[in-house]
């Protein structure tokens, strides 16, 4: 095995060039570590970020939130700041493992590591981020909902690194988020659903319900055109349109959907009374 440590972008992206020996990139290396075991392989590269400084940063802007590669989920539990213009970012870095965790795991490593069940990546989608990803060629941007094409597989060129996650700042109306595990922390989702409402209509995001987290937008358009449901089971028809659960051994698909539609209508209906 070896370990390469680049200190700057340049030299990293350069670094991923390299068909024949392209690096697999860590920041936290908290995933990593978890299936080391599975990983570890004669002649694998790693490539460790950590000493990129121009990945540590984060801001919060008038218009924007921007995460840098290696900003950790410690980060923003500690950010006042960016607790209150970003409560479901907070509330979901809480539930990522525990402190050892949260504060060596990273937002852009829990969308880099691909995992349907990642605790961090529906809330940043329900905010509506998008992925920075850069290479020697230049850097571009994608939305964050488009990020995945199926279990694992993404848009992100071979050569390519995430180096950022901006998330777009506009006043919300409805900001929820509620995971569903053994446990409220180190425990994997066994169904989660975050929904936020702006200005830019509604955002319904599930994780381990797919593939990988994803965008519920049979949902998203039923709300937007003030549909009224009665009963769970009116949800659970429209976002069965959405999701494709499977059974494992944390849950069954049955098991996941109904507790999916039933989290969303009584949190619609709690809304409603209000």
């Amino acid at each position: 095995m070896q370990v390469l440590r680049p200190a700057t972008l340049d030299e990293a992206l350069g670094l991923m060039q390299r068909p024949d020996a392209r690096p697999q990139p860590i920041a936290g290396g908290t995933d990593l570590l978890v299936s080391w075991h599975h990983r570890v392989k004669e002649g694998l590269r790693l490539m460790d970020l950590s000493r990129i400084g121009a990945l540590r940063a984060f801001r919060l802007t008038d218009d924007s939130l921007e995460l840098g590669a290696l900003t950790t989920y410690w980060d923003v539990i500690t950010s006042e700041d960016v607790a209150r213009a970003f409560p479901l970012l907070e509330q979901a870095a809480r539930q990522v493992g525990a402190v050892q965790i949260q504060t060596r795991g990273t937002w852009a490593g829990n969308i880099g590591n691909g995992s349907p069940a990642a605790d961090g990546v529906p809330v940043l989608m329900a905010y509506d981020a998008t992925v920075t990803l850069a290479s020697a060629r230049g850097q571009r941007e994608v939305a964050l909902c488009d990020y995945w094409t199926d279990y694992k597989k993404t848009v992100k060129a071979d050569d390519e690194l995430i180096v950022g996650i901006r998330v777009p700042r506009r006043p919300c109306d409805v900001e929820w988020f509620h995971k569903v595990g053994a446990r409220s922390a180190q425990a994997i989702t066994k169904v989660g659903v975050a929904m936020v409402h702006s200005a830019a209509g509604w955002r319904v995001t599930a994780n381990s319900v797919a593939p990988f987290v994803c965008r519920c937008r049979t949902m998203e358009a039923a709300l937007d055109r003030g549909e009224v449901f009665q009963s769970p089971d009116d949800v659970l028809k429209v976002i069965s349109r959405d999701v494709s659960p499977i059974n494992d051994l944390r849950s069954t698909a049955a098991y996941r959907l109904t507790v999916l539609s039933r989290l969303i209508y009584y949190r619609l209906a709690e809304l409603a009374a209000a």
